[in-house]
């Protein structure tokens, strides 16, 4: 340039060239007039009209030459610099120009001290604002200050503390929602504010969980480089007494931003557990800063010290914070302590333990003997839910002693999560410090609950694991599983509860899923026995029960009642056979396994469930139900019988479910009484007399008459004595109950016809009421005695259906041999005149009364009112016919006629007695009912009265006939063979008429 300019023309084309951005020119410029352009006037130029969007690569290299006053120009040739804008100007005008000018000044309100003197760190400052501020280039404000790092601390400063984490957050790791905040005003941002900003998108997104770690290191590490973060740093170089921030609470830390940076882990652990085990694992601690490559800063050892001895208690705070009780969450909170046993220097071989928690779970360590102790305190539960990051809390302080406890409650709660009980950290930790032993029994129940529901059947290697760790959980491995050691309280989650109450527990697990031969080595078989022998047969017991209340099906081969049934039998020798409680098991087992034979429904829509039989305060009420919902079922009273045997013997029948010796006979018979009682009645629904029949004179007949009765006015009830133990006196109120209501009983078209009448009547109605008669007799034997006068009105009732019934048959047999007699010719062989058919009529027994008797009574009188006096000599003096013969042979040859035998020894040895009794004076000894259906009476002695009466009469009619003479020869000889036959089969039958009444007290039949 030939043209020589006056300075302000120099001045007013330096400003041109910046305004034009020709930075070529105004380094050449600058450089051939320095004297002028001086470095700070060139500055304040290029601050106030270098355009903001020039990229600052352009003009850094002037800057650079500037501070290093080369007046060379870098340049050999002259650039060709435009002067028409100054060389037109006069001096005037051009020092008039010069005046307007408005530089803006270096300095700036908030500029470092140490910049003062420094025009060129202020240009780069002010200039770093300035393009932020007016264009919003942040990225290139890098290529500006990094030439100048080691020009000055400030700029170093400022280009790592804050304008490479602010230009990581908006244009590299969240460009998506940069901060809206210039350089400046975010230098201006209280640190917290300015914390929260940087990390506002940390962790937002899953997809951002593997960066955590690198906002961190990125931004949070580089921001902390700042004597600005350190508001306590100045006070405590300025006044050495005063007390070190560090030593201070949380809130007043000497760093409130890194404050911040805990209290955001420690709420990000709380809300999303993997933002911060992420940033816990990714991020080594306040050491772990990327600086971008722009050289390396430091900070004290104090406050190094302060950074990560606070970091490595906010990162065990979030570990005490994580609120998911998940395997995977736990997984995380183990990760945590395996990375501040690391940043603390723990023993090497101790931070290899816990590296891997499955690892860890597989043998699980001893961790109570590890200063755990001195921390497991209740006071000290109150500091995992308050103040956590205080510097007084004693759970998240980085020492040995609390990360094995975090250690301890880690594993606790992943064992617990494992086995199917949800628990976090902070709930083992209460159960843990707390020591409340009806929580940890709740939850240890829970665990051994949900393992037992959901563990494998087949798998014993499972289930030993399984009890290792439920004991583990008890003393953290304390006692080293030595059941024979005395026993001290525990330290773990379960530390309150008894070993044996947790073995209990496990076996009655190991019963449920069928592990019995683990069961039986465990706890019978093992020499230290960890369950004593009365608390070991309780609990198979226990478990048996359990089984058998959660079966189903009552078929004992099946389902609950076959476990229940093997549960018995899987510890032998310690449930012995001959025990007591084993025999109720089998016998409940028994009698449950008979129900399933029948269809039973005690409620509608729901079938019959052997846990009712347990509840139920009548068990025997339910064969009721049976005999109702079964036709027919009644016929297997036997069966029935036995079920009823074995309830009483399984203890349903008494309130407390616990039978004694002394009550086992009274509630036998009790219940065996009343389950006849309800087959009786049962057979009388169904229209079966004949069974119910049967069943009154088999089963009911064989009760002894009760020798003492009592009364109340409530009820009446028969105090019976059983046979087989006659001190015991049994309540019962069902027997005569049921033979009355077979008494009762009336044959309609419905009633079941009996398949056989054996020595019964042939007339059914006369049968039926015979039998009906017997059924109230033994009403009438059993019953009270307050209850004998509705019997006996009754028995009144059916004894004269009866007489009419048999008078009725008599006249009926009268006619039809009357009518049979009239169409025989006269004189026609083997038949005579005149013949009486009642000679031949057989004797009919029944109820214990000798039916013969009268019925002869009640046929002579129908006779003698019917025809004359001389009708019935005749009658009485013909023969028999051949035909009446045999019948009354055939009858009298289907009874016992053992004793015609005897019949003529037995008449010798009574002719001469009993010819001289009168009938008055027979009648005076026979018993108390002899005259009519009389109950009770007779036996031996009616018996030898009959046959001596039968004797007698056969004695008799041989004299008699001996000297009758010869006023009729033919015609006596024919009555004397009359006589002596129809006496000799009279002596027969009133024989067997008494030999048979006497079992049933009936009187012995009289001589005609």
């Amino acid at each position: 340039m030939a043209v020589s300019l006056s300075p302000p023309k120099l001045v007013l084309l330096a400003v041109q060239l910046a305004v034009d951005a020709d930075i070529h020119g105004l380094a050449f410029l600058a450089a051939r007039h320095g004297a002028v352009l001086r470095k700070d006037l060139l500055l304040r130029i290029l601050l106030t009209y270098l355009p903001e969007t020039i990229q600052s690569s352009n003009y850094v290299g002037l800057i650079e030459e500037l501070e290093t006053e080369d007046a060379e120009p870098r340049t050999a040739d002259a650039p060709d610099i435009d002067l028409s804008a100054v060389e037109k100007l006069t001096e005037e005008e051009a020092t008039r120009k010069l005046r307007k000018l408005r530089l803006l000044p270096l300095t700036f309100e908030d500029a470092p001290i140490e910049t003062t003197e420094d025009p060129t760190t202020l240009f780069l400052l002010r200039r770093s604002y300035k393009v932020d501020e007016e264009t919003g280039l942040l990225d290139e404000l890098p290529d500006l200050l990094v030439p100048f790092l080691d020009h000055s601390p400030c700029i170093r400063t400022l280009m790592v503390s804050t304008i490479l984490p602010l230009l990581r957050r908006n244009f590299e790791y969240h460009p998506h929602d940069p901060v809206p905040h210039t350089l400046s005003s975010f230098q201006q941002l209280p640190d917290r504010v300015a914390v929260n900003l940087l990390l506002s998108q940390t962790g937002v997104r899953d997809d951002d969980l593997a960066h955590v770690g690198r906002d961190l290191r990125g931004m949070i590490g580089p921001w902390l480089f700042n004597e600005k973060r350190w508001p306590g740093r100045k006070r405590s170089q300025d006044d050495p007494d005063e007390p070190n921030p560090a030593s201070e609470g949380a809130d007043e830390g000497p760093c409130p931003g890194w404050e911040q940076v805990l209290e955001w882990l420690t709420a990000k652990a709380s809300k999303n557990w993997r933002v911060a085990v992420s940033a816990i694992e990714q991020w080594e601690g306040p050491g772990d800063v990327d600086l971008g490559g722009w050289g390396a800063m430091w900070l004290s050892d104090e406050e190094q010290e302060h950074l990560e001895h606070t970091y490595a208690r906010a990162a065990l705070a979030s570990a005490y914070l994580i609120p998911e009780a998940s395997v995977e969450a736990l997984e995380g909170a183990h990760k945590i302590v395996a990375k501040i046993a690391s940043m603390i220097d723990q023993d090497t071989d101790a931070r290899d333990s816990i590296t891997s928690l499955q690892a860890v779970v597989v043998d699980l360590p001893s961790l109570a003997e590890h200063g755990i102790a001195e921390l497991a305190y209740p006071k000290n539960a109150t500091y995992m839910r308050n103040s956590l990051l205080d510097i007084a809390n004693p759970l998240t302080t980085p020492t040995k002693s609390a990360t094995d406890l975090l250690q301890a409650l880690v594993l606790s709660a992943f064992l617990l999560a494992r086995g199917g009980s949800s628990c976090a950290v902070r709930r083992a930790g209460e159960l843990a410090l707390l020591h409340d032993e009806r929580e940890q029994k709740a939850e240890a129940l829970k665990l051994i609950h949900t393992i037992s529901n959901n563990g494998p059947k087949t798998d014993d290697k499972f289930w030993i694991r399984a009890r290792n760790e439920i004991l583990w959980l008890r003393d953290w491995g304390a006692e080293n599983n030595t059941p024979s050691s005395p026993e001290p309280v525990g330290k773990g989650v379960f530390g309150q509860l008894k070993r044996e109450f947790l073995e209990v527990e496990i076996l009655k697990a190991l019963l449920a899923n069928t592990r019995y031969t683990l069961a039986r080595n465990i706890y019978e078989d093992s020499p230290e026995q960890p369950i004593s022998r009365k608390m070991l047969q309780d609990t198979i017991i226990a478990a048996a029960m359990t089984a058998y209340e959660n079966a189903s099906n009552p078929n004992r081969t099946r389902g609950g009642l076959k476990k229940c049934n093997d549960i018995v039998k899987a510890l032998p020798k310690t449930l012995e056979k001959s025990m007591a409680a084993t025999q109720r098991i089998e016998a409940l087992l028994r009698a449950t396994h008979a129900l399933s034979e029948y269809r039973l429904v005690l409620k509608q829509g729901e079938p019959f469930t052997p846990v009712v039989l347990r509840v139920r305060s009548d068990p025997i009420s339910v064969i009721g139900k049976i005999l109702e919902q079964n036709p027919k079922s009644y016929t297997r009273i036997t069966d029935l019988l036995d079920v009823g045997a074995n309830m009483v013997q399984a203890g349903l029948t008494v309130p407390n479910k616990s039978l004694t010796a002394e009550q086992e006979p009274a509630e036998l018979l009790r219940a065996e009484r009343r389950i006849t009682a309800m087959c009786i009645d049962a057979a009388l629904i169904e229209d079966d007399f004949e069974t119910a029949y049967s069943f009154v004179v088999s089963r009911l007949s064989a009760i002894p008459t009760p020798t003492t009765t009592t009364t109340s006015t409530s009820s009446v009830t028969a105090a019976v004595t059983v046979p087989r133990h006659s001190a015991v006196v049994v309540a019962d109120d069902y027997s005569w109950k049921a033979a009355l209501q077979a008494g009762k009983y009336r044959r309609t078209a419905y009633t079941i016809r009996p398949t056989h009448l054996g020595t019964a009547s042939g007339n059914p109605e006369i049968r039926h009421l015979e039998q009906r008669i017997e059924c109230l007799a033994t009403a009438l034997r059993i019953a009270p005695a307050a209850t004998l006068q509705e019997i006996l009105n009754a028995y009144r009732r059916t004894e004269e259906e009866l007489d009419s019934a048999i008078q009725a048959e008599a006249q009926e047999e009268d006619a039809w041999d009357q009518a049979g007699d009239s169409m025989i010719l006269p004189g026609m062989p083997g038949t005579f005149n005149n013949s009486n058919p009642s000679l031949a009529r057989p004797v009919v027994m029944g109820g214990g009364v000798a039916r013969g008797q009268q019925q002869q009574h009640h046929h002579g009188q129908s006779s003698s009112s019917s025809r004359g006096e001389k009708q019935q000599q005749a009658e009485e003096a013909a023969p028999m016919s051949l035909f009446d013969l045999s019948r009354a042979s055939v009858l009298s040859a289907q009874r016992n006629l053992t004793a015609l035998a005897s019949l003529q020894q037995l008449g010798r040895s009574t002719t001469t007695t009993t010819t001289t009794t009168t009938p008055a004076k027979q009648t005076a000894k026979q018993p108390a009912g002899g005259g009519g259906w009389g109950v009770g009476g007779g036996g031996a002695q009616a018996q030898a009265q009959a046959q001596a009466q039968a004797m007698a009469r056969i004695g008799s009619a041989g004299s008699a006939s001996g000297g009758s003479g010869g006023e009729d020869g033919q015609q006596g000889e024919q009555q004397k063979r009359m006589r002596k036959r129809d006496q000799l089969r009279e002596a027969a039958m009133g024989t067997l008429v008494s030999g048979v009444g006497w079992l049933i007290n009936a009187p012995p039949p009289s001589s005609p």
